[in-house]
């Protein structure tokens, strides 16, 4: 479990060992239950916390899960960012922070929360409420300074061990982990590097000048292919003596810091410069077109000078490379951002470079509900997801800027799918609702806007909430927004059972295909198609919702497919139709759900397959489904409890009482433990047995490692074990920290050689 954070992801480099850190954290980490990690920028502390976390996965069977906060800079978020890492959506009536306390109340788990200092107060609250609510809980958090809460254990971190000047002899010298580091960083620059009897004097030098600092000693080794070891600390010290007079901060460590920092700044040519401090404006990881974005677009700048000036940021380790699936990415480091920031502050281009950051991501946002109608939906959601702390950003950018709440508006609802998907549109409400606010009543798209707020509002069951904004939007008289709110009414009322909900879905399908816009006239359509089955018309809803099929196949689309297919499933099973062709659609909505990791609509559709098992009175194999749906709904933290609640209960009840207490709860333990992908195989499928360990790995990591032997990415991966991309991810964060591996490679190659091939 994880987010889109530093300690999230396997670092490119190797980690250099500190032993009786690691051990002290350990031990602190069993004594109490919230150990904060505190110590100047740039000293380890993250890289430190990775890997205590990483060893202590057998120790916590609920789970070692990593928030990382650096990309946040509105508190609001903590808990949300919190919730994200656990893969929970936001469920009806349930805050945020009820729903994290909710899952982890009966888990012994390891939270880890990555750089607190600039949300202390949001963290502070976080970590209070979930150590009173979750007695089994530890939390593991990293801050320049500690949260302040009682019973806080707090460790300041030291910088690595630095050898002294009477140290000469190399492999002396190397016993000292700033040492080590920095010959392994200046190997990966310049593979013939050596730490030897004519350099070490000046490595040691070097690395006691940078108070065995890891950030500042990764700047200065960055630099070995242009100058030799003696240039380097020569150049170090210059900087420091210069620099030491204007800088007075609190801890000699941080002048270090500082120094080395502006030293590399030093040598950055003058372009490089201005990308590095535009380039200080996004808060989470980047590609080359968000670059081009806000340094070439009336910059000054053209793109060839910025490709040019990124490749000497990455060379000068400014900035980080990630690799993906189908673009590179960037980030840059929170101390390193910090100082661009003040740069770009200082230059007079802040608001100006702020502005091209909003209006790149609402581009892109345009972008995606452009396309998301069609076969690229799924890279649509992967680039909306690598961007998403940068959306977040351009929001409360937007927010927080006179006259820019309208913007903030356009992009919080241009693709509420997006939101949805994540399971957070409680997140998306709340964004539209501070848009709202900041607008003046007149401004054009507010009734939209309030009629989208609704939408999401019925999403939570809060339907007093999504009438009043309704009933505000109407009084607008916006025709704009007119298929917006006949869309939300009829939500509204089919989850109410209020009639005339055909009605108004028919007027939001007729409304949004006057205008071309197929892709909002699935959701009506779905509503409409029950809306007919409830009225009897079996007919009117197979054709109707049989037409929103065909044209998520003619577009290549698939969630919409999916719902399509529930909802002739639930038409067939439900209304008195054929239950057959009901149970063939459900399955087939399943699979979809299964291949795109959409544990959610997954859980739904295992709920219907269990719905056409009590129809054939097959208890035992309906009370199966009805626990691995649970398991789904479990995970999502989540519950049927919109739209289908009635019809769940009716068929969970009916199981129960066919088969009596005992012989259900039998049944539903047993369908807890089946792998979702069972129920396509139909009744009596099993799951295979579980494979050995692969020691020191746990079962699920040694499931994980089989899986990356045989190939599989890590989205197949997921959709194979049904859980989210993220937790796969983190899985393998924490294999490569036990193994010290750097790719898939080399551990495809160890568990071919552990006797145990792939599966």
């Amino acid at each position: 479990m994880t987010n889109d954070s530093e300690v999230g992801r396997r670092p490119l480099t190797s980690y250099v060992s500190r032993a009786d850190d690691e051990d002290e954290v350990r031990r602190l980490l069993g004594t109490g239950r919230l150990v904060t990690l505190t110590g100047a920028g740039g000293v380890g502390k993250t890289r430190l916390a990775a890997q205590v976390a990483s060893s202590l996965t057998r120790a916590f069977p609920g789970g070692v899960a990593v928030a990382g906060l650096g990309e946040l800079r509105d508190e609001r978020l903590v808990a949300r960012t919190v919730a994200d890492a656990l893969g929970l959506h936001d469920t009806a009536g349930h805050t945020d922070l009820e729903a994290v306390v909710s899952y982890l109340r009966t888990r012994r788990s390891l939270l880890l929360l990555d750089n607190c200092e600039h949300v202390l107060d949001g963290s502070a609250d976080l970590v209070t409420a979930l150590l009173r609510d979750c007695q089994d809980l530890v939390v593991l958090a990293t801050s320049r300074c500690s949260l302040g809460l009682a019973g806080e254990h707090v460790l300041a971190i030291p910088p690595l061990a630095v050898p002294g000047e009477e140290v000469e002899a190399p492999g002396e010298a190397l016993t000292f982990g700033a040492v080590r580091l920095f010959a392994e960083r200046a190997a990966g620059v310049l593979p013939a590097f050596e730490v030897t009897e004519s350099n070490v004097a000046d490595v040691v030098r070097l690395c006691r000048r940078l108070d065995g600092l890891p950030l500042a000693i990764e700047l200065a080794a960055a630099r070995i292919r242009a100058l030799s070891p003696s240039q380097i600390a020569d150049r170090v010290e210059k900087s420091s003596e210069v620099l030491a007079t204007g800088l007075r901060m609190p801890v000699e460590r941080h002048r270090t810091l500082r120094a080395t920092i502006e030293w590399s700044h030093s040598l950055c040519t003058e372009t490089e410069r201005i990308v590095w401090a535009r380039c200080s404006v996004f808060a989470g990881q980047f590609d080359l077109s968000a670059v081009e974005s806000v340094c070439a677009e009336d910059g000054g700048l053209d793109s060839l000078a910025v490709l040019d000036a990124v490749d000497g940021l990455v060379d000068k380790s400014v900035l980080a490379r990630i690799d993906g699936t189908d673009r590179v990415h960037y980030r840059m480091l929170r101390l390193l951002r910090e100082f661009g920031g003040h740069r770009l502050a200082e230059s007079g281009d802040e608001f100006a470079v702020a502005r091209k950051h909003r209006d790149h991501y609402a581009r892109l946002i345009d972008q995606a509900g452009a396309t998301w109608f069609g076969p690229g939906q799924e890279e649509v959601y992967e680039r909306l997801t690598a961007a998403h702390a940068d959306i977040r950003e351009a929001l409360s950018w937007s927010l927080r800027t006179p006259g820019e709440g309208a913007a903030a508006l356009g992009m919080a609802i241009g693709v509420i799918e997006y939101w949805v998907a994540r399971g957070a549109a409680w997140e998306l409400r709340d964004w539209i609702d501070r848009a709202l606010e900041t607008m003046p009543p007149e401004t054009r798209g507010r009734a939209r806007g309030l009629a989208v707020g609704a939408l999401c509002a019925a999403l939570h069951a809060d339907l007093p909430g999504a009438r009043q904004r309704l009933a505000t939007a109407e009084a607008i008289g916006d025709d704009e927004a007119a298929p917006y709110i006949a869309h939300a009414c009829a939500f509204v009322r089919m989850l109410s059972a209020e009639p005339n909900t055909m009605v108004r879905a028919a007027e939001a399908v007729r409304l949004f295909g006057e205008r071309g816009d197929v892709r909002r006239q699935m959701h009506p359509m779905f509503i409409q198609g029950v809306a007919l089955a409830y009225r009897g018309d079996l007919p009117g809803a197979r054709e109707l919702l049989g037409s929103m099929l065909r044209l998520c196949e003619e577009a290549g689309e698939y969630r919409y497919r999916s719902m399509a297919l529930y909802g002739l499933g639930v038409v067939e099973v439900c209304f008195g139709g054929v239950l057959d062709d009901g149970e063939r659609f459900i399955r087939s909505a399943l699979e979809i759900d299964l291949r795109t990791s959409d544990m959610m609509s997954a859980a739904y559709r295992l709920d219907g397959l269990a719905w056409v098992s009590a129809r054939r009175e097959e208890w035992v194999h309906a009370a199966e489904l009805f626990g691995t749906a649970a398991t789904l709904w479990e995970r999502c933290n989540a519950e049927p409890d919109v739209a289908v609640t009635a019809t769940h209960r009716t068929f969970h009840e009916a199981t129960r009482n066919a088969l009596g207490a005992k012989r259900f709860d039998l049944a539903f333990a047993d369908g807890r433990r089946r792998n979702p992908h069972d129920a396509l195989a139909g009744p009596g499928a099993l799951s295979a047995g579980e494979p050995a360990d692969l020691p020191p790995l746990t079962p699920r990591e040694s499931e994980i490692a089989r899986l990356v032997a045989a190939g599989l990415s890590n989205r197949d991966i997921a959709a194979r074990l049904v859980i989210a991309r993220r937790t796969v991810e983190t899985h393998l964060q924490h294999i490569s920290h036990k193994l010290d591996f750097a790719n898939r490679t080399q551990l495809a190659v160890w568990v071919e050689q552990a006797g145990r091939g792939p599966l």
